[in-house]
């Protein structure tokens, strides 16, 4: 019989945000894999916790999981923590995961922490619908495709980003998607935690004259649907309404159909667009 690999969520920064069931499992298992087991050491230490740990990052997390698959084959129920927040989001751990189910290993997730919802009830945003791209990536060709993918998200769009980096996203984001809305978080749930509720452009003047210090999550106003129908109409406006007709019954679209399309698209009733058809062939 196999044992359980437990993700358990710790603090992003208060080590009071952690569940009595955390505690509990992070006692009882036979060891803990830790991101960074210096830092991991003053939570347990916190709560007189003394199972052993062993570590598992990034750099080790494809070797280091085949290693804990194989004691949790053994029996051992291993309690896998990150750094800060819950584990496999935007983390190695989502590796781990992989691995102990493909070995048919059982594997439970038990809730806590989270920097990306903690961060999005702070905004004042909408919360509805949202998108959650955590650091965007050095690569420049992979991070401009990203961001081309963020330019039409009517989502509120979530990201993570470090202090050295952040003037440059701020510019690179606004550049993008223009001025929206924006809601920047350093330190959450920490002594210093910080809220600016701002924009594009008040959040890059703002930080030319304040140094951006500790983490970071910015939460950015999706596009409106609004200002998308608005778009589109100005690239229909480019073409005729004759022309705008082909596109549709060049579908197999019947004229009357088309036609409600047309004035749909540009945003006119079925009769302007009739008005500018009775001398067209269609």
């Amino acid at each position: 019989m196999g044992g359980i690999l437990y993700l358990c969520a710790t603090p992003i920064g208060n080590l009071e945000d952690i569940t009595f069931r955390v505690i509990r499992t992070l006692k009882e298992v036979d060891l803990i894999a830790a991101e960074d087991t210096r830092h991991s050491r003053k939570l347990l230490n916190y709560y007189k916790i003394d199972t052993p740990m062993t570590s598992y990052h990034e750099h080790n997390k494809i070797d280091k999981a085949r290693y804990l698959v194989d004691q949790l084959l053994s029996g051992k129920n291993i309690a896998l923590i990150t750094d800060a927040g819950t584990p496999a989001i935007s983390d190695p751990g989502e590796e781990l995961v992989k691995q102990a189910y493909d070995a048919g290993i059982q594997v439970t997730s038990l809730p806590g922490p989270c920097a990306l919802i903690t961060g999005l009830t702070l905004s004042g945003l909408s919360t509805r619908r949202f998108s959650f791209e955590a650091f965007l990536p050095h690569d420049k060709k992979e991070r401009r495709m990203i961001i081309d993918e963020l330019i039409k998200d009517t989502r509120t769009i979530i990201l993570y980003e470090a202090p050295h980096r952040l003037q440059r996203t701020l510019k690179e984001l606004y550049e993008a998607l223009g001025n929206r809305n924006i809601t920047i978080i350093r330190e959450l749930t920490k002594v210093h935690e910080t809220i600016l509720r701002t924009s594009f452009i008040e959040a890059i003047e703002y930080y030319k004259s304040n140094d951006a210090k500790g983490e970071y999550v910015v939460i950015i106003e999706g596009k409106s649907f609004e200002e998308l129908e608005a778009e589109k109409q100005v690239l229909w406006e480019e073409k005729t309404i004759p022309q705008h007709m082909r596109i549709y019954m060049d579908q197999g679209i019947e004229k009357k159909e088309a036609m409600k399309m047309v004035a749909k698209d540009r945003g006119i009733s079925k009769r302007d667009v009739y008005k500018e058809l009775v001398n067209e062939q269609f």
